[in-house]
C-alpha cells in the first residue's frame, strides 16, 4: 500500500498512515529486528504480528506491519493473575482484538476480564470490539480523555462505541491499580504523545507496556505530540534496573534499545532547536536533517516526518 503525504496529514489521527509509509523505506537491518531479536519465545506467528512470552503469564504482541497487514498495527499484550486476565490495546482492526483474545484463551483458560488502552491512536483503539462476544463483555479501562477522543476523532463505528459505553476510568492525575490475583497491575497517566497517554506497568517481573511513547527502531510520530512531555514521559519510564519494555512499535527493547531511543529523541531536539534559533522554518530544516550514524539505523519515512517532528517542537520554543 502506497500513501502520499496528503493522505497522511488528511489521516494522521492514528498512526496507521505513519506506518504505512515505512513499509517501502525500511532498511532491511530494521526489518530483521523483528525476526531475529535474541531470547524470543515465539508462541504464534501470523502475517500482522508475533505474540512471544517475555516472562510468566505476560505476553507481547509484537505487530510487524511493514508486510501490508493492518490487522493489528500496534503491539500489544496479554498479563494474566489466578483470577483476571487483562489484554492490551485495541488495536486497528477487531480481527486483532478477537484474535489476542483467543490467544488468551488458549494460553490461560480465559477470554480477556479487562481491556486497557494507552491512548486514543486509532492503530491502538479502533478494533476494541473484537473482544466482546455473546457470551464476553470485557471491562474497558482507559481515561476519560481517551475514551472521548476515540469517539471523537476516528471514525464512526457502532460497535465500537459499545465496547466503550462502560468504560472504567484510569485516573488522569494520579497512577491506579488492577489486581489480577497474584498480580498486580499499575496504570500510570503520561502525556507527550498525545494528551492522553498511559503505561501500563508491572514491577515483579519488571515490565512496562509504553504505548505510543517509546518506538524502537523506528522514527515516533509526532502528530499529537508535545515534545517536552514526551521527553519527560520517556525519562520517567526508565527503571535503574533490567526491565523489558514493550514500544507501542517495534520490537520488545531491553535498555540499550531505550536508551538508544532518547539519544534519537534527543538529536531530533537539538535538530530542532538548532534550526528555529537559525531561522528555518520546520519544512526547511525537516528536508535537510538527518540522525546521527552513531544511534544506528532507524526506519525514516522521508523529510516530511522531520517536519512535522520540527513543527511540534517550533509549537513550544520562543
Amino acid at each position: 500500500m502506497t500513501a502520499t503525504r496528503r493522505e497522511f496529514l488528511r489521516t494522521s489521527a492514528s498512526c496507521a498512515a505513519h506506518i504505512a509509509l515505512a513499509a517501502a523505506a525500511v532498511p532491511a537491518s530494521v526489518r530483521a529486528l523483528w525476526a531475529s531479536a535474541p531470547g524470543r519465545h515465539l508462541v504464534a506467528r501470523e502475517p500482522f504480528g508475533a505474540l512471544e512470552r517475555i516472562s510468566d503469564g505476560v505476553w507481547a504482541l509484537i505487530s510487524t506491519p511493514l508486510s501490508g497487514d493492518r490487522t493489528t498495527l500496534s503491539n500489544g499484550g496479554i498479563i494474566a493473575g489466578r483470577n483476571a486476565v487483562l489484554a492490551i490495546e485495541g488495536f486497528n482492526q477487531p480481527a486483532g482484538a478477537a484474535w489476542l483474545a483467543g490467544k488468551a484463551r488458549e494460553l490461560t483458560g480465559r477470554w480477556p476480564t479487562h481491556v486497557a488502552l494507552t491512548h486514543y491512536h486509532g492503530d491502538h483503539s479502533n478494533g476494541v470490539a473484537g473482544y466482546v462476544t455473546a457470551a464476553d463483555h470485557p471491562l474497558v479501562r482507559a481515561t476519560s480523555a481517551t475514551r472521548t477522543l476515540v469517539l471523537e476523532k476516528n471514525a464512526a463505528d457502532a460497535e465500537r462505541a459499545a465496547a466503550l459505553r462502560d468504560v472504567t476510568t484510569i485516573a488522569a492525575d494520579a497512577p491506579s491499580t488492577l489486581d489480577l490475583g497474584g498480580r498486580v497491575v499499575q496504570f500510570v497517566p503520561r502525556a507527550g504523545h498525545t494528551a492522553s497517554d498511559v503505561s501500563i506497568e508491572l514491577d515483579d517481573p519488571s515490565i512496562v507496556f509504553c504505548g505510543d511513547l517509546v518506538w524502537n527502531a523506528m522514527v515516533p510520530n509526532y502528530v499529537d505530540a508535545t515534545p517536552t512531555q514526551l521527553a519527560k514521559s520517556v525519562a520517567a519510564l526508565r527503571r535503574q534496573r533490567a526491565t523489558t519494555y514493550v514500544p507501542g512499535h517495534g520490537p520488545v527493547s531491553r535498555e540499550a534499545d531505550f536508551d538508544r531511543y532518547v539519544a534519537m529523541l534527543g538529536e531530533i531536539e537539538r535538530g530542532a532547536r538548532a534550526a528555529r534559533a537559525g531561522g528555518k522554518t520546520a519544512a526547511e530544516a525537516g528536508a535537510v536533517f538527518k540522525l546521527s550514524a552513531g544511534i544506528g539505523e532507524w526506519a525514516l519515512f522521508g523529510a516530511t516526518f522531520f517536519e512535522r517532528a520540527f513543527s511540534a517542537w517550533y509549537k513550544e520554543l520562543p
